[in-house]
């Protein structure tokens, strides 16, 4: 199976797949979130506030997020991206000929319904941007953490070079 065009089962890979999701939120500030519109116009939401979970779950405020917020309502099928764009991985990788890990991954699967966000949810929104929100407009912009959807994941697609990454990734 060419692994780059078909999507690899998720519980072997999670422990990996976070902390690339967590590298890419580093480097970037977000996770972009692919969605249809009613009208099966492909869009791409930047959002700052993705977290996920132990269970191949995650969740993610929904602030800002306006026609994300329509597609989902109208289809709920999404493609989670995260890439890990810091200037010292591209750096160390290029020098090495070889990624030290891998630079990104891509995560199929569906949002759920708004719902009011739990106070462990709100803290960890707020442990985030806590250094942004010494600044007047990062209390402005990251100040109202109220509501989440939750994303349930059912398989993924790493995000791929054709070389420097040999055995990165297994079939699982």
């Amino acid at each position: 199976m060419d692994n780059a065009a078909h999507p690899l089962p998720l519980a072997p890979h999670w422990p990996q797949i976070k902390a690339t999701v967590a590298r890419g939120n580093r480097s970037t500030g977000h996770c972009a979130i692919a969605s249809i519109s009613p009208e099966g116009r492909p869009n791409v939401t930047p959002v700052g506030t993705v977290f996920l979970r132990d269970d191949q779950t995650g969740f993610y405020f929904d602030v800002y997020t306006s026609a994300l917020a329509r597609n989902i309502d109208a289809n709920p099928e999404i493609c989670l991206m995260a890439v890990d764009s810091g200037s010292w991985m591209w750096f160390r990788s290029l020098v090495s000929a070889r990624f030290a890990a891998p630079p990104g991954v891509r995560l199929y699967g569906t949002a759920g319904n708004l719902r009011a966000a739990t106070a462990e949810e709100r803290e960890a929104a707020e442990r985030r941007v806590r250094v942004a929100q010494v600044l007047k407009g990062g209390r402005a912009l990251w100040s109202n953490f109220t509501h989440v959807r939750d994303l349930t994941f059912d398989s993924f697609r790493p995000v791929r070079y054709p070389t420097m990454m040999d055995g990165m990734w297994s079939a699982g």
